[in-house]
């Protein structure tokens, strides 16, 4: 069974930040550059909450508000769920079910060290059962 650890270990653990007073638009500037789905939203080294696309769309855009002015407090998950880095993936994907996110920072004795998205869980899910399914063929052949 796959860790958080074990998906770190093979996308990295680059995290990309910003504080709750950045606007809401260099936040989407900053996923959009980087493309990725999400940011961590830190402050004084502390994580205090999360913002999504999914916050944009449905606290900026569908409300007709500004992003250029709105600070991302305004808008971000907090409290956030977070996961270990020993924590199984299927874990993680129970978790993101049930708190209905699609990001999780990984914390490590309260310091962030990575960004796990669910596209990072299924990829490892469907690795874990690809390489079952191989072992499962070679036995199967061999007998």
């Amino acid at each position: 069974m796959k860790t958080v650890r074990d998906v770190l270990r093979t996308k990295g653990n680059q995290v990309w930040s910003v504080t709750p007073d950045t606007t809401v638009y260099d936040a989407l500037k900053l996923m959009a550059d980087q493309n990725i789905g999400a940011v961590v939203v830190a402050e004084a080294g502390r994580l205090v909450g999360v913002l999504s696309e999914r916050e944009y769309a449905r606290q900026v855009v569908l409300r007709g508000r500004s992003s250029k002015a709105m600070p991302v407090r305004e808008i971000m998950v907090s409290p956030v769920a977070f996961v270990g880095p020993q924590q199984s993936i299927e874990e993680c994907m129970a978790l993101m079910t049930e708190k209905r996110v699609r990001h999780l920072p990984v914390l490590e004795n309260d310091v962030l060290v990575g960004m796990l998205s669910i596209g990072d869980a299924v990829k490892a899910v469907i690795d874990e059962k690809e390489f079952l399914i191989e072992q499962l063929a070679t036995y199967i052949q061999r007998g």
